[in-house]
């Protein structure tokens, strides 16, 4: 008997929790210190979405969606879809005909390591993707491999169910159970910056507001009035 795995059910953070980890950005959610980049050749092809949600995952072999299309059936709303290639493909394995598709089960982004096509479509519905790869090759449906099984996306393992955000800094990756940790993690970094905000607006000076002034100093770094002193 052959080759692929499709889980039907996955378990999935509380939705308060990943609107606050979308609210607060990959930016912060990574310096919070609890989640995992992508690798940064992942790009959106638009600009100006802001997703979280949780994983879907599928893995395909390079050059062939059928997997993509059996994932439909497992989406719920909110969801992300995580598209992972077994081997490196820049084949456009998601286009507009597949972003129908999923979205009409509520499906809020996708992020893959391979490639997409139909982009001036997927814009046009304001479909939000996050790709390595534009091009419009098709694809073959004729490979097994697996839905809602933990996959290797540009680097990071990603598991079903794990939050995925993406916005214009990238995509982001936090352990499902870790995910309210996170949240607060996140929420207190927010605060600490907006304190931050304030007394740069003032007119403080960062290398003091930081205490770097010390630090250059350890360096070696002098301050002169003129290039000639």
């Amino acid at each position: 008997m052959g080759g692929g795995v499709i889980v039907r059910t996955i378990r999935r953070a509380e939705p308060d929790v990943i609107a606050g980890l979308g609210a607060a950005g990959v930016a912060t959610v990574h310096e919070a210190g609890a989640a995992v980049l992508l690798e940064p050749d992942i790009e959106p092809i638009q600009q100006g979405s802001r997703i979280a949600g949780p994983a879907v995952t599928v893995s395909c072999p390079p050059g062939d969606n059928l997997m993509i299309h059996a994932a439909v059936e497992m989406i719920e709303p909110g969801d992300v879809l995580v598209v992972a290639t077994t081997e490196p493909s820049d084949n456009g394995s998601f286009g507009e005909l597949l972003a129908v598709s999923v979205a009409g089960r509520g499906c809020v982004g996708l992020i893959t390591n391979g490639g997409v096509r139909d982009v001036a479509d997927l814009r046009r519905m304001g479909f939000p993707v996050w790709a390595r790869r534009v091009h419009a090759a098709g694809t073959s449906k004729t490979g097994a491999g697996s839905v809602n099984l933990p996959v290797v996306c540009a680097g990071v393992e990603v598991r079903p169910g794990d939050v995925v955000v993406a916005d214009d800094d990238g995509v982001a990756v936090v352990e499902r159970e870790r995910a309210g940790e996170v949240l607060e993690m996140a929420r207190e970094r927010l605060l600490k910056e907006e304190a931050t905000r304030k007394r740069l607006a003032s007119g403080e000076l960062g290398v003091d507001l930081y205490g770097f002034r010390s630090r250059l100093d350890e360096l070696g770094v002098r301050w002169v009035d003129t290039p000639e002193e």
